[in-house]
């Protein structure tokens, strides 16, 4: 396993049009390592947000990772590095006022041409809640999205 204590720091949780690069590449061997790698990246997006986006895209490639995935969540981890301080902070002392918001895009996913949407929660300047989801049918329009 490569030892990442010595790695340089990225700016980026990923790479610009990442979406573009895993079309084929040669499978890991043990795609455990991923897996479990992925699934502490998953935990940590509670208390990280700014990770969630590429997390999840990553996290659809469990059963049959390739090397370029694998690179990728090292990059993830290289960025958490470079940007410690990040990350949800919650006042003591607060307003308690409850904030939503939610948005769609329409054909997100190159693979499957599936919108995706997503929403936040804020109590104050805190985000409790966030979600973001594939939506299960195919949209003709970006008004449909919507």
């Amino acid at each position: 396993m490569l030892c990442l204590l010595a790695a340089k720091p990225c700016s980026t949780p990923m790479i610009k049009n990442m979406k573009n690069m895993f079309n084929e590449g040669s499978p890991l061997k043990d795609i455990t390592s991923y897996q479990r790698l992925v699934g502490r990246l998953i935990y940590l997006t509670n208390t990280r947000p700014d990770i969630t986006y590429v997390v999840q895209f990553l996290s659809q490639f469990m059963h049959a990772p390739i090397l370029e995935h694998h690179i990728a969540t090292h990059r993830v981890l290289r960025y958490i590095k470079g940007a410690p301080r990040q990350g949800l902070f919650f006042p003591s002392h607060s307003n308690l006022q409850l904030k939503s918001f939610c948005d769609s895009n329409w054909e997100t996913c190159l693979q499957t041409r599936r919108s995706t949407t997503w929403f936040c929660v804020f109590l104050s300047s805190s985000l409790i809640s966030s979600k973001s989801k594939k939506k299960s049918t195919i949209s003709l329009s970006s008004s449909e999205v919507e």
